[in-house]
């Protein structure tokens, strides 16, 4: 049975429909999966467990110029990669405009459909063509965590039950020599290493700067060194403030998604705002505490006993965090 999972972005949600993906391998263990998903995206999907290929695309960057040259050019490259094979089953876990035309332009075999969600759940993205490009519409809970609506609608599509340990599937190489050479001397630090991810792309998730000093000088005093990653120029500087007169913390270099995770998975641990680098750690199955200034943990948050979610509005206390990471941390060295 060949498949094809249609999910394009973003950071966050291409993670979480990995877990889907492990499902389906368990379910189907003789099915060819492909995935096609935007190319920042790609580094990070060709290490998840059981894709057989990776399709890339640029829509985000085709539509600034969809009439030139270039992008007609790479149009064509990704239609023809796209339509190599025909499927069984094309399933868009996405339910977007652009996801259901992804879909659509898709080759199905003689009984293959395209399968889209019928209905938006709550907090999620939804637009209409996606039902309508497609075969088969599933109606989905309305209430329903951002992991557990891939995976049913998945198990719903191909008539399994999603009864399944949950995996991620995502590897990382716990062994910082795994980053670029131009890294290492960048990267030396003591074995207990725990990475801030105080990165987003929403202002309104963010931590406060004092609470992350504060959060990080703890880490220092209980032994731990810190790795600060960053993503921009605005998240550098921040990541350098946090930083300043700690005895261990080091600002990481900017890292592509290949070098993040296999510096992630290097960590003891991560403590991290609700974000796309946050989703990685939880996906290796690190130590984890996420961070929330809303109640959304149930539809994006860690599901596992060795990680957790903390809320408080306006932010959490740095407290609340300290004790939400011994509690994590501790479990693991228990085990």
């Amino acid at each position: 049975m060949r498949i094809l999972i249609v999910k394009l972005s973003s950071l966050g949600d291409v993670v979480h429909a990995m877990a889907a993906l492990q499902d389906l391998r368990r379910a189907l263990p003789d099915a060819q999966i492909d995935w096609v998903v935007e190319r920042g995206f790609a580094p990070l999907v060709r290490r998840c467990q059981g894709v057989n290929r990776v399709i890339s695309c640029d829509l985000r960057h085709w539509r600034k110029a969809p009439f030139s040259r270039n992008t007609r050019q790479a149009w064509c490259l990704f239609k023809a990669d796209l339509q190599q094979e025909s499927y069984d089953a094309v399933l868009d876990l996405q339910g977007l405009s652009k996801s259901a035309w992804v879909a659509w332009l898709a080759r199905l075999s003689g009984q293959g459909q395209r399968i889209a969600m019928a209905n938006q759940t709550e907090g999620s993205s939804y637009e209409a063509p996606t039902r309508w490009l497609a075969q088969l519409a599933l109606t989905l809970p309305r209430h329903i965590h951002a992991v557990d609506r891939a995976r049913q609608m998945c198990a719903m599509a191909l008539h399994y039950t999603p009864n399944f340990e949950l995996s991620f599937g995502l590897s990382g190489h716990a062994d910082i020599a795994s980053v670029a050479t131009e890294n290492r001397a960048t990267l030396e630090a003591p074995p207990a290493r725990v990475a801030l991810v105080h990165g987003t792309s929403r202002a309104d998730k963010e931590w406060p700067l004092a609470q992350w000093r504060a959060l990080a000088s703890q880490l220092n005093e209980a032994g731990f060194a810190v790795l600060l990653p960053h993503g921009n120029d605005a998240e550098e500087r921040t990541a350098h403030a946090i930083a300043d007169g700690l005895l261990q913390a080091q600002v990481l270099p900017r890292l592509g998604l290949d070098a993040l995770t296999d510096v992630l998975a290097s960590c003891v641990g991560v403590i991290g705002v609700d974000s796309g680098v946050s989703h990685i750690a939880v996906a290796l199955d690190l130590p984890h505490v996420q961070i929330y200034n809303f109640d959304t943990a149930w539809r994006t948050g860690p599901q596992t006993p060795r990680q957790c979610s903390v809320f408080a509005q306006p932010t959490p206390a740095v407290e609340a965090v300290w004790q939400a990471w011994l509690s994590v941390s501790q479990k693991v060295y228990r085990a």
